[in-house]
């Protein structure tokens, strides 16, 4: 026969039980979204754009694009620039060859490089016509010096 003190503990042990088996159990699992059925781009993924050399400008490289859920980091590596002339960059609508507006500012190159994180998925970058623009500076602007097509999927 059980003691008060027994009777208790037991007690104790079952209200626990049930309290656990009514929450859930674990929450971090409870507390984790469910998936998307499907994604075009995965977190992490990453494509290269070669940016061309244009008007004899010496200047040409890679902007690498890196999904990050509903953003992407873009990142300009250009060799040719010049050190000290920040030079705008947009992706714009469109390709190299026709250039539509402006849809997405980026941070201006300086010394070569840039990374801006654009508030679009990787997958919106492409599944459309979007190329990424370098333009000689902001005096300037009219004068592009390389430029790349993102891939369409």
């Amino acid at each position: 026969m059980l003691n008060r003190t027994g009777l208790a503990l037991l007690l104790l042990v079952a209200v626990l039980a049930v309290g656990l088996a009514a929450c859930g159990g674990d929450d971090d699992e409870a507390d984790e979204p469910a998936a998307p059925a499907t994604t075009a781009a995965e977190e992490g993924e990453i494509i290269t754009v070669d940016l061309g050399e244009q008007n004899s400008s010496g200047e040409s490289g890679t902007a690498t694009l890196t999904s990050d859920g509903e953003q992407t980091v873009v990142t300009i590596e250009l060799t040719g620039a010049p050190a000290d002339t920040a030079q705008p960059a947009h992706i714009h609508s469109g390709s190299c060859a026709e250039l539509g507006d402006v849809v997405y500012p980026l941070t201006n190159v300086e010394g070569g490089a840039s990374e801006t994180t654009v508030a679009a998925p990787l997958a919106d970058l492409q599944g459309a016509a979007f190329a990424i623009n370098v333009h000689e500076s902001e005096e300037a602007i009219q004068n592009y010096v390389s430029c790349g097509e993102i891939p369409a999927t």
